[in-house]
């Protein structure tokens, strides 16, 4: 009878010490999760479409969505490691950005802002997006050119689905932000750029986000939309510029 009351103390405390052993072992294999730079976003999301979540490297935790067959992020990449956990250089010197030959990012006009990073995303030169430590998040990839192309043709066409993708209003977008109605959830947002000068611009009134076709040794294939009409561009783009990064489910 006297062993009767140790033996669910002894229990208990095994109990406790195998709860704290796995919260160390969480808090070692996802050093981000605890991150308090991770801000919160402002961004007007779709009331009535249906969203999920996925979580990057850093700990950030992301709305996806789903637009025809693909599961696309729905907001814009903010890590600031790789895949691996190798850091990714943040540079925010305007020559030493354009003399950049090697991955980085940076926050647009270089603000610390945990907020605003978390509402906007980083902006990433092309080196960094198909750097070999891999910058999407495990079970995601950066989109290709024609995956791309395969968004908007599930939209219609380049000419009108602009306006399916931004978010609404001009909480974030300069006037007029034509033809907003975001109907399609992948609230898009004027994340700006950094050209390749060094120099951030479009602030409010652009994004462009990067695709992983390579063009030439100097330019990639990007699309994005602007405040000012209802559709999507496409270009070749100098790969020391900065722009966003959407990933795409594998």
């Amino acid at each position: 009878m006297k062993h009767t009351g140790r033996i669910p103390i002894l229990a208990m405390v095994i109990l406790v010490t195998a709860i704290m052993f796995t919260n160390c072992k969480k808090e070692i294999n996802n050093p981000g999760s605890n991150n308090q730079a991770n801000g919160k976003t402002t961004a007007v999301f779709n009331s009535s479409q249906m969203y999920e979540t996925m979580t990057d490297q850093d700990g950030n935790v992301y709305k996806t969505i789903v637009i025809g067959k693909q599961t696309w992020m729905a907001e814009n990449l903010r890590t600031t490691r790789y895949r691996d956990g190798s850091n990714i250089p943040l540079i925010t010197d305007i020559s030493a950005w354009s003399a950049l030959l090697t991955g980085a990012y940076c926050n647009l006009n270089n603000t610390t802002n945990a907020d605003s990073i978390a509402t906007f995303g980083r902006l990433y030169n092309w080196n960094a997006v198909t750097n070999v430590h891999n910058i999407a998040p495990v079970g995601w990839h950066i989109p290709t050119s024609a995956e791309w192309d395969t968004l908007n043709t599930c939209l219609g066409n380049m000419d009108s689905c602009g306006g399916k993708l931004k978010e609404i209003g001009l909480t974030h977008w300069s006037s007029p932000n034509t033809d907003a109605n975001n109907s399609t959830g992948f609230t898009a947002l004027p994340g700006g750029c950094r050209n390749y000068y060094g120099l951030c611009d479009y602030n409010g009134t652009l994004t462009i986000w990067w695709s992983s076709t390579e063009i030439s040794s100097t330019e990639a294939w990007a699309e994005g939309v602007n405040s000012s009409t209802s559709s999507v561009f496409k270009d070749t783009y100098n790969i020391i510029s900065g722009y966003s990064v959407r990933c795409i489910q594998d």
